[in-house]
């Protein structure tokens, strides 16, 4: 989750200061490590894009943006989420599609439609908890435990979420890991289901 805010004071001898929110509350400190590089030394009033990590010294910016650099990955970001969004639409309904037709060839187990559905629903509401402490600035939950509900079945929850929540649907690293898991869910999904997994139980 990014904040936008401007750099209220800065001392440059120490290479800290404070960035002030633009939605208000209290001015998050940030170190020049945190700047972003071949932008220059820091000015007061700049106009910034960053993200929030809590330390045992409290909230501090990290993955600082100027205004301009972040306009232009915003424009890039738009355009990959329309992408993303067709592409949700379709996998859906195929993964309906599909189960329905293992259901009527091979029959598996009830249980399994079940789980589906409420993992999918668990998943939803993580990504919304994880939405909305991002928001406050507060602990998160962590992307393994994310991607562990997709790989068990949790996914069309957490494309649901992605799409409807506006969150994860961005970052490239997650979104391939996430594939990964759903690719792994459906192979695992089809060798349940088979005659495959029937004979290899009587063998």
């Amino acid at each position: 989750m990014r904040f936008e805010g401007n750099l209220s004071s800065w001392n440059d001898e120490r290479g800290f200061g404070y960035i002030e929110p633009r939605l208000g509350g209290e001015q998050v400190f940030v170190h020049v490590s945190a700047w972003p590089r071949n932008s220059g030394r820091p000015q007061l009033h700049q106009q910034l894009s960053f993200e929030v990590e809590l330390t045992n010294k409290g909230k501090r910016a990290k993955n600082i943006q100027l205004a301009h650099a972040r306009h232009v990955q915003q424009t890039s970001e738009r355009t990959n989420n329309a992408q993303w969004g067709t592409a949700t639409l379709f996998v859906l309904p195929l993964f309906l599609i599909a189960y329905a037709v293992i259901a009527i060839v091979w029959k598996p187990p009830i249980w399994i439609a079940v789980a589906y559905a409420v993992l999918s629903l668990v998943t939803f509401f993580a990504y919304a908890i994880d939405k909305s402490a991002a928001t406050r600035g507060s602990w998160r939950i962590s992307e393994q435990t994310l991607h562990a509900l997709a790989l068990f079945g949790g996914w069309p929850g957490a494309l649901v979420a992605q799409q409807v929540l506006r969150h994860k649907s961005t970052k490239q690293e997650f979104r391939s890991v996430f594939w990964a898991t759903v690719f792994i869910n459906i192979v695992a999904l089809v060798f349940i289901s088979t005659p495959l997994k029937q004979l290899l139980d009587l063998g």
